[in-house]
């Protein structure tokens, strides 16, 4: 079955080390990247990097995706020009898409009201509680969270709708975005976190395994 495309946010601004692992390694996947900017015209990231945006917000339907990734940026907790993207967010989520957050996006989330009912986390809670929202009491102290679905009719779990993370944990947002699309799962996505989080040689031979499978 042919895979959609991974939809990734460019902004000024953006943190362009926070979804390298992500993007890279969904890429050797199979999966599509494509950018979105606010508009076709190139962005410049913290580092420098000049992106060309592939689309435009105005372009993407959730339908068409497979995931929307919102990487930080300091334009987040600097007014209101990133506020598209959050209000896409909340259409990808209301259409069963899901979305992956990290660092400021995570306020950017919160401003919009996204995280007030869905478990979540972020660089610490006094972050996300200076942005006024009313999401306290789900916020989780863990590297990264997937929040889950939860089908009332069946009373288990469907599937992952959200990822977010705070701006030090770049290899664990990668590995719950891993887990939400199916790319590796069980010792395989250990093995992955551990190689790549904390330089396990050893687990660089359980990836290898798999591979030749």
């Amino acid at each position: 079955m042919e895979r959609r495309p991974v939809h990734l946010a460019v902004y000024d601004t953006l943190a362009d080390w926070e979804t390298g692992h992500a993007t890279a390694h969904l890429a050797r996947a199979g999966y599509e990247i494509r950018t979105v900017g606010p508009t076709r015209e190139p962005v410049t990231s913290i580092g420098g990097l000049r992106v060309q945006p592939d689309l435009t917000l105005d372009d993407v339907r959730p339908e068409d995706s497979s995931l929307l990734i919102l990487p930080g940026a300091d334009l987040w907790d600097a007014g209101d020009d990133l506020a598209p993207f959050a209000r896409a967010a909340r259409a990808f989520l209301d259409a069963g898409t899901p979305v992956a957050a990290i660092c400021g996006a995570t306020a950017g989330l919160a401003r919009e009201g996204l995280l007030d009912d869905r478990a979540h986390t972020s660089a610490a809670p006094f972050y996300l509680a200076a942005t006024g929202y009313q999401g306290a009491e789900h916020y989780v102290d863990a590297d990264a969270v997937t929040d889950e679905v939860t089908d009332e009719g069946s009373g288990g779990v469907t599937g992952g709708r959200l990822v977010t993370a705070g701006p030090t944990e770049p290899v664990a947002f990668a590995r719950e975005v891993f887990r939400l699309l199916g790319v590796y799962e069980g010792e395989v996505l250990d093995a992955w976190y551990r190689l790549f989080h904390d330089s396990d040689a050893e687990a660089y031979f359980v990836l290898q395994k798999a591979a030749a499978r």
